[in-house]
Formats: structure tokens, C-alpha cells, sequence
């Protein structure tokens, strides 16, 4: 039996002043599975939440009627410590790379007040035209915000 691969951008988890913007977000009764803590899947859901809900409140994304949105093309989650409902918790995301017409967001989900999320991941959209679904060049606003949600990796104090 060989041992597994350790993954490149595996990472352990991080402080709060590794992200550049927080959403909260609540916990509900049927998050949790039969083991008693939040299942895997809602991970996912809690990643797309805080990203899409930044960026409304920002101003940069219309769900309902804007001409460009973004598809979710690649994902990824690390898990350290359990999460559970009724537990709240506080997403920190930023922006890992920036390209012309996509966004690698990275995103950590603490609970309560831990100094460390309990889990991480990634998500990459790729902005397409709502109608023809091709790619298309960020609009400016958009890549406004995402630009100050990036973290220099230099400046920010891990916990691994």
C-alpha cells in the first residue's frame, strides 16, 4: 500500500487576516448530517454564497438581469475542524488570480470566534455573456472589487 500524494496547494488552515472581505452566513438545522456536523456538500453552497452575495452588495453582480455572469468551472475544499448547526460562521474570501475573463476566489469558512477557518477552498468562474455563454472580458467594476480583494501572499501571516 503506497501512501497518498500530498497535493500542491493543500493548505492548513489560516487566520482571519489571510482574506479580504467577510460575509456571515447562518447555519441551518438541516446542514448537519447523521454524523452531527455540517455535511461536505454544504461547503460548496457556503462558498458561493459569500462570493455571490460580496459581490451583489457590491454592485457588481445582477443575478437576474446583468449581461455577464460567472460559471463556476473548477472547485476545491480542505477541511480541518467540523462546523455544526447551530454554530455561526463567517466566510473570508480574496482573490488568488485575476485573468481576463476569470477569477480564482479562495475562501475560508470560520466558526464562531476560532483564530483558524476549519475549512478552505477555491472556486474559479469563468465571466461568460449571460445569452451566448462565451467568455468574456471582466467589466471594469467588477474587476475594481476584485482587485482590492486581493492578498499579497508576502504580507499575510499563515498558520500552517
Amino acid at each position: 500500500m503506497t501512501s497518498p500524494a500530498t497535493e500542491p496547494d493543500r493548505r492548513g488552515p489560516e487566520p482571519r487576516s489571510a482574506y479580504a472581505a467577510f460575509r456571515d452566513i447562518t447555519t441551518r438545522w438541516m446542514d448537519n448530517d447523521v454524523y452531527g456536523h455540517v455535511n461536505n456538500v454544504v461547503y460548496y453552497s457556503f462558498f458561493d454564497t459569500a462570493v455571490n452575495g460580496l459581490l451583489i452588495d457590491a454592485g457588481v453582480l445582477d443575478i437576474h438581469a446583468g449581461e455577464v455572469i460567472g460559471l463556476v468551472v473548477e472547485t476545491q475544499c480542505n477541511y480541518f475542524a467540523p462546523i455544526a448547526f447551530p454554530q455561526a460562521v463567517r466566510a473570508g474570501v480574496r482573490v488568488a488570480q485575476l485573468g481576463r475573463s476569470s477569477v480564482r476566489y479562495e475562501i475560508g469558512l470560520f466558526a464562531g470566534d476560532a483564530p483558524g477557518c476549519a475549512a478552505a477552498g477555491h472556486f474559479v468562474h469563468v465571466y461568460v455573456d449571460r445569452a451566448t455563454r462565451r467568455p468574456v472580458p471582466l467589466p471594469g467594476p467588477l474587476k475594481a472589487v476584485l482587485q482590492s480583494w486581493q492578498v499579497n501572499p508576502d504580507t499575510r501571516t499563515d498558520q500552517r
